[in-house]
């Protein structure tokens, strides 16, 4: 069996695991991403590689999965959240600290490409992978094939602006709406006297009968439905897959394909078409691992 390292670098966390040919991830661990000390997350990568390593010396590479701009040389031009990797060559580095041939790939295509090779997407042609986390991260699969643009920078949906906002038009991107952390629990936070940390604690706050937490994931919804609607008809898709740690809740994709109905209904170009509904990542929390590592095997 063929062995690689996989690592998959948020903004708040970086998780690792061995992973196999075959997609299955074990020997996972994780630590707080340092988004701030360039060299300290560096050693922070090369342990976890070691770590890996002691499990299997054998290891045949290493797949990154990240937020940013990611060219084909695994240097990156922006690192999103990871704002202490932005212009460097991730790739060549890991390469000169561990000795072993290193992947560099976007996250949101890395779990796109995860999702089409063992999980959610397999058999689909065309689709649409969303990943929502810290902010909101995109990818296109046409034809089979992530479609990358010419700049490297296609999938980046986060930027896309979906509600007015005369003062700072950032502010009414789909990142600051539809993210989970600067969309979700930002815009809570805003207005509580109960601040949370984790947007599970919104749903439950919103089904025991809070107003604002009521009212907060109804603007979340809508401003991700328009978004996703955005996206529906502009590239026609087969399947629209969001991932990210908030997408295992199943009321939540209920909620989000009600709401996109609601908003097509509003709508008269497109209220009688079909539009494709919103499914759950399969693969959850390891699909950048495993979509990182997919880029060594099939190299």
């Amino acid at each position: 069996m063929k062995n690689y390292v996989g690592l998959d670098i948020g903004g708040t966390s970086v998780k690792y695991g061995l992973v196999d040919e075959n997609g299955v991830v074990s020997n996972k661990g994780h630590f707080k991403t340092n988004v701030d000390d360039q060299a300290g997350l560096l050693k922070d990568l090369v342990t976890a590689v070691k770590n890996i390593q002691s499990v299997d010396k054998n290891v045949l590479g290493i797949g990154v999965s990240m937020p940013g701009v990611v060219q084909a040389d695994g240097f990156l031009t922006t690192s999103g959240a990871v704002k202490c990797f932005t212009g460097i060559n991730l790739a060549q580095l890991l390469e000169e600290k561990t000795g072993l041939p290193a992947k560099i790939e976007n996250d949101a295509n890395a779990a796109a490409i995860a999702e089409k090779w063992i999980g959610s997407a397999q058999g689909i042609h065309d689709y649409i992978g969303l990943v929502l986390g810290t902010g909101v991260g995109g990818a296109m699969i046409i034809n089979d094939q992530i479609y990358r643009g010419a700049h490297a920078r296609s999938g980046e949906f986060g930027w896309m602006i979906v509600e007015d906002d005369d003062i700072d038009v950032e502010m009414g991107s789909l990142n600051f709406r539809g993210a989970t952390v600067i969309g979700l629990i930002r815009r809570y936070n805003q207005f509580s006297d109960q601040p949370v940390e984790d947007a599970r604690l919104i749903f439950k706050r919103a089904d025991g009968g809070e107003v604002l937490a009521q009212n907060i994931l109804k603007s979340y919804y809508h401003s991700l439905a328009k978004g996703i609607i955005n996206l529906e008809v502009s590239f026609d898709p087969a399947v629209v897959i969001v991932g990210g740690g908030i997408s295992a809740n199943t009321e939540f994709i209920e909620n989000l394909n009600k709401t996109i109905e609601e908003v097509k209904a509003t709508h008269n170009s497109i209220k009688d078409i079909d539009l494709p509904l919103v499914k759950a990542a399969k693969l959850k929390n390891d699909a950048g691992m495993i979509g990182a590592v997919y880029q060594l095997i099939h190299a």
